[in-house]
């Protein structure tokens, strides 16, 4: 029987609403600030969800959606000055508390440390980023609760690619059969499923119409008492939200 013994969340649309709220808003921020006259409202900003990283959606905006753009200098150091200043832009939008975890996120979490179970994160944002969420919703000391925090360029392939889940076992000293992975997107689905992980997806706007083959369950969110979710697809839980009960019995389905 396979032991469960540690939850790795993604973070931008499982954890909190950070893409429209927040990425979004920053790019447009370090777009103006540059002197750019882009402006990604959210239906563009969907479609720039379809490849994972900010420096890839803005290749992929100026590849596919804005073909016309001349530049003189190099264009890759100027994609990643403007990835640098939107990371500052999106820090700042978390100070402020503009954004907070979706529902049952930090009860869940919660009931996850209580039971004596490892928390990690996998993700193709920035370590800065991932540190910003965690510290202005859960707090500072809410790092040290994660025993690894796979994010970012630490790996050379991001998602659908599984090395950035491949990096975080490894770091766990754990195989796939001893986790479960939350996820939100297809492409998220594809890395952890890539990795041989067993995943459930809480969707959102940006990812309802999304491909979650090979998911065990899909839900809307994680729910809380107060709040009942709502099960998409796969194998239903015994109540009205996650608990870490039903981890356990969801894993032995994946």
């Amino acid at each position: 029987m396979k032991q469960l013994k540690a939850i790795i969340f993604d973070v931008d649309g499982t954890l909190s609403e950070t893409e429209r709220d927040g990425h979004r808003v920053a790019f447009n921020r370090a777009f103006s600030e540059a002197g750019l006259d882009w402006v990604w409202d959210q239906e563009l900003y969907g479609k720039l969800l379809a490849v994972t990283g900010g420096k890839e959606r803005i290749r992929l905006f100026l590849s596919d959606f804005h073909q016309d753009f001349s530049y003189d200098g190099d264009i890759e150091q100027l994609i990643t000055q403007l990835h640098a200043e939107k990371t500052k832009h999106y820090v700042s939008l978390l100070e402020t508390k503009a954004i907070g975890l979706r529902p049952g996120v930090e009860r869940l979490i919660t009931e996850i440390r209580d039971a004596g179970l490892r928390l990690a994160i996998a993700t193709t944002t920035t370590p800065a980023n991932v540190t910003a969420l965690i510290t202005s919703t859960l707090g500072e000391q809410a790092l040290s609760w994660f025993d690894c925090i796979a994010a970012g360029d630490v790996v050379p392939a991001k998602k659908p690619a599984p090395d950035i889940f491949d990096y975080c076992l490894e770091q766990l000293g754990l195989n796939p059969e001893q986790c479960l992975v939350f996820e939100d997107s297809a492409n998220g689905v594809l890395a952890s499923r890539g990795a041989k992980l067993p995943t459930v997806v809480t969707l959102n706007n940006y990812t309802e119409n999304d491909d979650f083959s090979g998911a065990i369950s899909v839900f809307n969110h994680l729910g809380e008492a107060d709040m009942p979710c709502q099960l998409i697809s796969g194998v239903a839980i015994e109540h009205d939200y996650v608990t870490v009960a039903d981890l356990y019995r969801l894993h032995v389905n994946g």
